[in-house]
């Protein structure tokens, strides 16, 4: 073959080459331009409810009223739901709208019906649900609980495994996790029965198992652990499940959405503000008992009547929420106003004598005169808190330093820095105070050494009653901000 002949079938492969690599490279780049659009129109699916959102400068969520999800409390609106919504809304730099009612089961209608862009009430994800609705990410992990009443115990009826449920009267919420579970472990005894109740939240029927009314339900671990400070006599009999995750439902298809919630879960874990807000709802105090809260509600009763006003009074003049002044109050004497200990403080506030006369109080035993001296000696101590110290937290810090001394958590304090712990929050000082009684961190503290334990008790057991109070005096009396007319 000639050399002019190769140079030629060179030439028209090299030209073949070009062509089809040209038609290639205009097909693919057809095929790109037309993922782009596809994305792009993705996109603008997935943003939607976000620009909606921020269009209208409001998230709208359906939530449940309880003592674990939303309430209007001493302090306003609060809830562990509420606080972590309110943030997100926060995050997202809009403000937020609720849709309060009284049970999963309105909670549930109103999600199906469209309602807001998040359903937020404490719920499980459950196999069913997951198959209905779009889950956003887990944040709490809970276990659900048979809880019955104490006097099963001594009539030999306790529950202590699920075939003890059969014959028992067992109610549960209406579209509630423990319905489905509860069915399905029907699959395997026919004979276990329950009913369900439309009407009925969770904490409601653990009232009426309080009552004798019912036998048995079936809550949330979180849900028994904040309401068993209103119904001492209520007792776990066992678990009916495994560690649940606890997440909120979103509007179908929201992935961006999702991914500002996963962000943002992340943010809130790592700073330790989740961490924060699961100590202050549900962690209680190591001193509490079935006699403890049981005494307490009697005394409710029989002794708060006639100091109420005075509280109410004391809490007004000194902007100091008065359930919470009576929670203190009833830590120190029990509401008694004779009150003595052996380390000589006397009376309702139990006053040391020096602190009595810089508040001007002559004499201990009056009722008036101590409520009002420790309720201005407690005030004080708020106004001496850091600044760096915010919300709910100052007052923590503040009854800390009320029964310990303000040198002493200046001193925890400090410690905390040196610890790589958060000097203003709670949740890590309450490690922190109790390291003041060993030698080898007191000796360097310029208020040395303390019984540490002693204040993180004495807070807890004050929040302890303050729930209970506050439970006791609000829950029939507050109007929900946002909640719906027919609620």
């Amino acid at each position: 073959m000639s050399l002019g002949i190769k140079r030629l079938i060179i030439a028209l492969l090299a030209g073949a080459f070009v062509f089809f690599v040209g038609r290639w490279s205009s097909s693919v780049s057809f095929l790109t331009i037309g993922s782009e659009q596809e994305n792009r129109e993705t996109c603008r699916q997935e943003s939607g409810l976000l620009e909606k959102i921020r269009a209208k400068n409001e998230l709208e969520v359906v939530t449940v009223n309880g003592p674990t999800t939303y309430f209007v409390g001493a302090f306003g609106e609060e809830g562990f739901e509420y606080l972590l919504l309110k943030d997100f809304a926060e995050h997202l730099g809009v403000e937020l709208r609720l849709h309060a009612v009284s049970t999963v089961n309105e909670a549930m209608i109103l999600t199906r019906d469209g309602v807001g862009e998040i359903t937020a009430g404490a719920l499980t994800r459950t196999k069913e649900r997951e198959e209905a609705y779009l889950f956003g990410p887990s944040y709490y992990s809970v276990k659900e609980l048979v809880i019955c009443h104490q006097k099963m115990i001594r009539r030999q009826e306790f529950p202590r495994s699920v075939s003890d449920l059969v014959g028992l009267n067992i109610v549960v919420g209406e579209d509630t996790s423990y319905a489905e579970t509860l069915t399905e472990l029907q699959s395997e005894l026919p004979e276990l029965l329950f009913e369900t109740s439309q009407e009925h939240s969770s904490e409601q029927l653990l009232a009426q198992v309080s009552k004798g009314e019912i036998d048995c339900t079936v809550v949330d671990s979180n849900i028994f652990s904040v309401n068993n400070r209103y119904y001492p006599a209520l007792r776990k009999a066992f678990s009916l499940s495994d560690n649940k995750k606890l997440a909120w439902i979103l509007r179908e298809g929201e992935k961006e959405l999702n991914a500002k919630l996963i962000a943002w879960l992340s943010k809130l874990e790592c700073s330790g503000e989740m961490a924060q807000l699961k100590d202050h709802y549900f962690s209680s105090a190591p001193q509490f008992n079935y006699v403890n809260v049981s005494a307490f509600h009697k005394r409710l009763k029989s002794r708060l009547p006639k100091y109420r006003t005075l509280f109410m009074e004391a809490g007004k003049k000194y902007d100091i929420p008065w359930t919470l002044l009576a929670a203190q109050s009833y830590q120190e004497s029990h509401w008694d106003r004779l009150a003595k200990s052996p380390t000589g403080v006397r009376g309702m506030m139990m006053l040391t004598l020096p602190t009595a006369k810089e508040m001007g109080v002559k004499y201990r035993l009056n009722a008036t005169q101590s409520v009002y001296g420790g309720t201005k000696y407690y005030a004080q101590l708020l106004a001496r808190v850091s600044p760096d110290v915010q919300g709910v937290e100052r007052y923590k810090f503040a009854y800390a330093a009320y029964n310990v001394g303000m040198g002493h958590l200046i001193d925890a304090r400090a410690l905390a820095r040196k610890l790589g712990k958060d000097p203003n929050r709670w949740t890590d000082l309450k490690t922190v105070l109790p390291l003041l009684s060993q030698r080898k961190y007191y000796k360097h503290l310029k208020y040395g050494y303390a019984r540490g334990q002693e204040p993180v008790d004495y807070v807890e057991a004050i929040y302890e009653y303050h729930a209970i109070l506050e439970n006791s005096f609000n829950k029939n009396t507050t109007t929900l901000k946002g909640s719906r007319d027919e609620k």
